[in-house]
Formats: C-alpha cells, sequence, structure tokens
C-alpha cells in the first residue's frame, strides 16, 4: 500500500509545477498592482482635514495591510514549492546522466526562487509603509476631534 502511495505521490506532485509557477506570476502582477495602489495611497494619507467617515478608512487599511501580509507569506512559499518540485525530475537526470534536463531543472529552480522572495520582498516593504501610514494618519486625524 505505502509503496503504491509514493508511487502516486511520484506521479502527480510534477503536475503542481504549472500551477504554483502561475500562481508566482499572479503574485508578482499583484505586487506591481500594490505598488501603485501604495502610491495612490500615499496622497489621500497625507491631506490633514479629517474624513468623514473615519471608520471606512481603518477597514480598508486592515483589509490593504492584509492583503499585503498574505503577498508577503504566499510569495515566497510558492517559491519554494515551485524549486522543489523542480529539482525532483533534475536529481533523477543526474542519477542518469542527463545534464542537460538538469540544467534545465535548476534554472527553474532558480528562477522560481527569485520570482517568490521578489514578490514577498515587495509585499513586505508595501506593508510597512502602509501600516505605518494609516497609523501617523489615523492618529494625527484622532488628534483633530
Amino acid at each position: 500500500m505505502s509503496s503504491f502511495i509514493v508511487q502516486w505521490t511520484h506521479a502527480l506532485v510534477p503536475l503542481l509545477l504549472v500551477p504554483v509557477v502561475i500562481g508566482l506570476f499572479v503574485c508578482v502582477a499583484l505586487a506591481c498592482v500594490d505598488i501603485g495602489v501604495l502610491l495612490g495611497e500615499r496622497g489621500l494619507l497625507r491631506r490633514h482635514e479629517r474624513p468623514a467617515d473615519v471608520g471606512a478608512i481603518e477597514r480598508r487599511a486592515h483589509r490593504r495591510i492584509e492583503r499585503a501580509d498574505i503577498l508577503t507569506r504566499t510569495s515566497p512559499m510558492l517559491g519554494l514549492m515551485a524549486t522543489l518540485i523542480s529539482l525532483g525530475p533534475g536529481l533523477t537526470a543526474l542519477s542518469n546522466g542527463n545534464l542537460n534536463l538538469l540544467a534545465e531543472a535548476m534554472l527553474t529552480a532558480f528562477d522560481a526562487t527569485v520570482l517568490g522572495l521578489a514578490a514577498g520582498v515587495v509585499g513586505f516593504i508595501v506593508g510597512r509603509l502602509r501600516r505605518r501610514w494609516y497609523d501617523e494618519a489615523l492618529l494625527r486625524w484622532e488628534r483633530q476631534q
């Protein structure tokens, strides 16, 4: 029974590579969009007059900070998954003496790692800036009451 499960695992895990890489590209795209949203938010948060509905701004801040936090955590995980998935066939190719397939697998592994880390870094920076900017603006508006 256990060898059957292992065989199925070996057959199914490589099928995850394409969806995981697609997920990585989605994370990179979201990171780029989030940079633009962040720059737009900066102008909104710099205004000195207190908005009518501060509660709505707090809820928006929570959602956007949470989105950046999710991006920060999931992007490196997806990069690691794609790295490990592509290294399996690469190690098999090494044992068979197929250096071309090994090189291709290693290149895919490194590319996936870089994409995951890049999106994670952007998410981290966006989240930290966003948190600080919203905290400063909300504190300033709270003092105006």
